[in-house]
């Protein structure tokens, strides 16, 4: 019987793309060492482009040198629920971010996964949630759990404000209402139009609830033609300029910061409600020390020079976008931001891609079909500041040599039509 459950697994069309990431060798790999944006896995040394670390702080050895400190001082791990007691540390990340984002108050967690799962049941309640189609898979999860706690879910097509006026227009009244959507799409790079969808979400007392775990850190306020990232890093709410009302912004400090914690910045009285419903405060395992302390030192490196890193993670990350406007390339980043989606041109096609870019010393990430649409499946090119100029002209290099050289009969990209070299550097 565990035979032929096996057997129905592996011709299961949902998990084929799962076996061609194990094929191409990008599935479940063990990394032996790193060398700054180096990996080893096996005896074959790669270049890292699947890291979310985009600033780089995982390997600022003043932010290392933070966790011993802090170590030394509480231990490793402390031994409450946040509903019993919190270590000092606890309450002076939370009053560090409410000043970093400008929000009225946040609440720190373990992770983003564990927030979706417990905040979202509680803020809708047996009231109605609009879920952004493309939301992230753990947005999702969120709303599932919500729907068995009594919640109805409706889901609007991806960014599409008109589909979601309608659909507001047509709830109650009365009833709650939340909107679901991300910050900074995981796969596309780009954020909604969020002044126009907050306004909506207000026009109609709805809560907008956004995922921004790969903008914060990397986006910011007051964005210019010269930092299109905008200061600070203090996420997306800030740098559409919406304010916080009506507005729950939900991030994590896993990817730019390299530490394992997460946060909800809201308002007071959505941090009570929350505190005293969500069992990932009331009874989760707490953050270890060391993840704590290197949020602190985080906040100490960004405040220094910050802005420094993220101008030149922007000017790494445009070398490449303007390479693939050379190569005709298409691709769905139009923000600039560092997460850049390569589409084949043909899905069949994606895992020998994939092994080319292996053999070539590339490490990306696969997207294959069902986790995207087929028309979007390819590979996922992720930037950080601590690629150097000497790895982002290997992946240049390989990018021509897949394009000049393409393992079917058409094309090695999904093509645009007309190259577009007006921001060629």
């Amino acid at each position: 019987m565990i035979t032929d459950a096996h057997e129905r697994w592996e011709h299961s069309p949902a998990n084929q793309g799962v076996i061609g990431l194990q094929r191409a060798g990008l599935w479940d790999q063990v990394i032996e060492e790193i060398d700054g944006r180096r990996i080893r896995i096996g005896d074959r040394w790669l270049v890292d482009f699947a890291s979310c670390n985009y600033l780089g702080f995982d390997l600022e050895s003043e932010i290392a040198a933070a966790a011993t400190e802090q170590i030394s001082r509480w231990g490793t791990h402390p031994s409450w629920s946040r509903m019993l007691g919190s270590p000092r540390l606890y309450p002076a990340i939370e009053e560090r971010l409410t000043g970093l984002l400008g929000a009225p108050a946040a609440l720190v967690l373990p992770t983003i996964s564990q927030i979706h799962l417990a905040a979202i049941p509680a803020l809708a309640g047996d009231g109605l949630i609009f879920l952004d189609q493309r939301a992230h898979k753990t947005v999702y999860d969120g709303c599932v759990h919500a729907r068995a706690t009594g919640a109805t879910v409706q889901r609007f097509r991806s960014n599409d404000f008109d589909h979601l006026a309608e659909l507001l227009h047509e709830a109650p009244g009365q009833v709650t209402k939340l909107v679901c959507m991300d910050g900074v799409n995981s796969m596309t790079g780009n954020t909604p139009d969020l002044a126009r969808f907050a306004a909506l979400c207000r026009t109609h007392d709805a809560s907008l609830y956004i995922d921004d775990a790969h903008g914060f850190g990397v986006l910011g306020e007051q964005p210019t033609a010269s930092s299109p990232y905008g200061i600070r890093g203090n996420a997306v709410v800030r740098h559409h300029d919406v304010g916080y009302d009506n507005i729950v912004l939900v991030g994590g400090f896993s990817k730019a910061y390299s530490s394992m914690l997460a946060f909800i910045a809201c308002s007071p009285g959505v941090k009570r409600k929350l505190k005293v419903t969500m069992p990932t405060y009331l009874y989760s395992g707490p953050v270890p020390v060391a993840s704590l302390a290197t949020v602190l030192a985080g906040f100490d490196v960004n405040d220094d020079r910050g802005d420094d890193i993220r101008a030149d993670l922007h000017r790494k990350t445009a070398r490449v976008l303007d390479h693939l406007r050379v190569l005709r390339a298409a691709t769905p980043n139009h923000s600039g931001f560092p997460l850049i989606e390569v589409p084949v041109a043909d899905p069949a096609d994606l895992h020998e891609v994939g092994r080319r870019l292996l053999e070539q010393g590339v490490y990306t990430t696969l997207a294959p079909y069902p986790g995207v649409p087929r028309d979007q499946v390819g590979f996922r090119i992720q930037m950080t500041a601590a690629n150097t100029d000497e790895q982002v002209d290997l992946l240049l290099d390989v990018l021509t040599r897949l394009n000049d050289d393409p393992p079917g009969e058409g094309p090695a990209f999904r093509r645009v039509s007309q190259p577009d070299t007006s921001n060629v550097q």
